[in-house]
């Protein structure tokens, strides 16, 4: 029985991870749920799966039932994640508030199961060392598997679930390059002047996935690739020069291993996150499918294109953020997150989100990374000056 704490169990990924617990009850127990807003809902959540400890972001506005232990504030998921109940931590968390709670999961030993993006595109430099760690614990304490990785970091996430798998049993050294899949948007094909009056209704009609807010218009910006190529460099220390993102948009190649011989590994299946999801906590383990699989009687073509970075200049942005490396990834993703937030707000335009972003990353003199204290000032500061230059 694994016992798993979800951080964000309202959310996109957190109720898709709860759909898996509920067709594994022998196998999964939930046992600590976190939410930001909506409190009644994890409240319902809790009922159902029988929890007894939630972290809030605020005070809940109505009476707390019996039994339930409620802690809330900014120290409330780290406390949550530390519990000793707790085994598996899927941190489903949007943003930079993630960062933190992978970081405090991983010091407390335990598995993290990620979802959050910005623990790697931020956190990288200080997650990862840790994740070894763990990963060396729990080899010397039995838990690990005794062949492919230990699985202290399990990313939640279709490109790295499927470069993670096809990277099994294979020798880093003869990988030759990580081929990251994008669907490429509601807007593939479409031109800068072209996308001059967007609204974010048309930016949130995905055409493959169902994701929350904020991913979606990452995902039509092409900065949810820029952000996993990042990812990718981390979880898999694979150098910049060795990871191609490619547009293909039946999003049913999820990403691609290429080794040295030529060979290439392609993971293929169904869009649906919780065969991702389900993956990361029945790591090495593969339990009964979650969804309907691919028939690939009915798949007809599969095509592939490269990314327009021209068009979609937060995918450029992003990688050269990732390789300049340092602070400059968190100022990256902050001001890509006011600008996010401001588009979705109807206080900025679609094209602004990349402008934002450059403005902001042109202003901030890269420093290596050196703590969590350190970028989340940085984080700080790079959201004031987004906050002044939505465009």
């Amino acid at each position: 029985m694994r016992r798993i704490a979800v951080l964000g169990s309202t959310g996109s990924i957190g109720t898709q991870t709860l759909d898996v617990a509920r067709r594994h009850p022998g196998k999964i127990e939930i046992v600590a749920l976190a939410a930001g807003r909506r409190a009644h809902e994890a409240f319902e959540q809790a009922k159902e799966f029988n929890v007894r400890t939630i972290a809030l972001g605020k005070e809940p506005d109505f009476e707390i039932p019996d039994g339930i232990e409620v802690s809330v504030g900014p120290n409330a998921v780290a406390d949550l994640v530390s519990l000793d109940e707790v085994d598996v931590v899927v941190n489903a968390l949007v943003g930079a508030a993630g960062l933190r709670a992978s970081y405090e999961t991983l010091k407390a030993g335990k598995v993290l199961a990620l979802a959050n993006k910005e623990s790697l595109v931020v956190g990288g430099d200080l997650i990862m060392p840790l994740a070894a760690k763990v990963d060396s614990q729990r080899r010397e304490s039995g838990l690990a598997p005794e062949t492919g990785p230990a699985g202290a970091l399990m990313p939640i996430d279709s490109e790295h679930g499927a470069i993670y798998q096809c990277l099994i049993g294979e020798e880093h050294r003869e990988v030759e390059r990580l081929w990251v899949t994008a669907s490429g948007g509601p807007f593939r094909g479409k031109k800068r002047d072209e996308l001059k009056g967007i609204t974010a209704k048309e930016a949130l009609a995905h055409p493959t996935w169902n994701m929350g807010p904020k991913i979606t218009i990452d995902s039509s910006t092409l900065m949810n690739k820029g952000l996993e190529v990042i990812e990718a460099h981390h979880l898999f220390d694979m150098p910049y020069d060795k990871i191609s993102v490619v547009v293909q948009p039946q999003s049913a190649i999820h990403s691609m291993v290429e080794f040295s011989d030529g060979s290439v590994k392609a993971h293929l299946g169904t869009t649906d996150m919780r065969i991702p999801i389900q993956y990361a906590l029945s790591y090495p383990e593969r339990w009964d499918a979650p969804v309907e699989p691919l028939d690939f009687t009915k798949l007809g073509s599969l095509e592939f294109a490269e990314p327009d970075t021209e068009t979609f200049k937060c995918l450029a942005l992003a990688r050269a953020a990732g390789m300049q490396g340092g602070t400059l990834p968190c100022v990256m993703n902050a001001a890509n997150e006011i600008a996010v937030a401001a588009f979705l707000a109807g206080e900025g335009t679609y094209l602004g989100i990349a402008e934002c972003v450059e403005a902001v990353m042109n202003m901030h003199d890269v420093q290596s990374v050196e703590s969590i204290d350190q970028l989340l000032g940085i984080d700080t500061w790079a959201r004031e000056q987004a906050k002044s230059n939505i465009r």
